[in-house]
């Protein structure tokens, strides 16, 4: 299960790193890396400072069904 997300993240990372660097170019796994890096710390920060009203109007929202 963990392997899918990172390997969703590297995707996502290729994809953004193949917009700047060539895929044949020296650096691009070390940017990759980098980026995926940065996305994880993205996520990580999200649910960190995510606020506890959106959770309460989520929970809400799939009680009443």
């Amino acid at each position: 299960m963990i392997g899918w997300l990172v390997r969703g993240l590297m995707i996502a990372a290729g994809v953004l790193t193949g917009i700047v660097f060539a895929k044949d170019a020296p650096l691009f796994g070390v940017v990759q890396v980098l980026v995926t890096l940065m996305l994880m710390a993205l996520i990580v920060a999200v649910v960190a400072f995510w606020p506890r009203r959106f959770s309460d109007r989520l929970a809400r929202l799939f009680r009443s069904r």
